[in-house]
């Protein structure tokens, strides 16, 4: 696929995954715009002071939780890449409800988000601890995995 006249939405863009993804990006793919997604605005501009300032790069303030602020941001993208997640743990089996809201209603709205602006790719972001779950991540991850490609195929 050649990403050169490609733009790229990364939720949770200023976590591991979405500056690695980035980096890598930037350096082998060129694509003509990548728009970090986070509700971070320090984590925003910590990355762009860490060389994260590309001038195809776009930083945009937002939440997954917010399907309109989805909905403007994803304006004119071609790609989403879906990696904003509650993540920890302890912090999601201590308040399961604020988990639930980000991973699974969160996704939800991407995905609705993304069938309405038309995108034709979304990449939903997973992680091994969705394999055999133990605790609260683990299937509210499963699930995001479930309606991702289910809303989208």
């Amino acid at each position: 696929m050649d990403w050169k006249n490609q733009t790229i939405l990364i939720t949770g863009g200023t976590g591991s995954f979405g500056k690695k993804f980035t980096k890598i990006a930037l350096e082998e793919k060129q694509p003509k715009k990548i728009i970090i997604f986070s509700r971070d605005e320090l984590k925003q501009h910590e990355m762009k002071m860490h060389g994260y300032d590309h001038p195809s790069m776009r930083y945009f303030i937002g939440d997954v939780r917010d399907r309109e602020r989805l909905l403007r941001a994803m304006h004119g993208v071609d790609i989403v890449v879906h990696a904003a997640a509650l993540k920890q743990v302890p912090a999601t089996e201590f308040t399961p409800t604020e988990a639930i809201a980000t991973n699974i209603d969160g996704t939800q709205n991407i995905v609705e988000a993304a069938i309405d602006c038309g995108l034709e790719r979304a990449i939903l972001v997973s992680s091994d601890k969705a394999v055999e779950p133990i605790n609260l991540y683990g299937p509210i991850k499963s699930r995001i995995f479930h309606l991702g490609f289910l809303s989208l195929a």
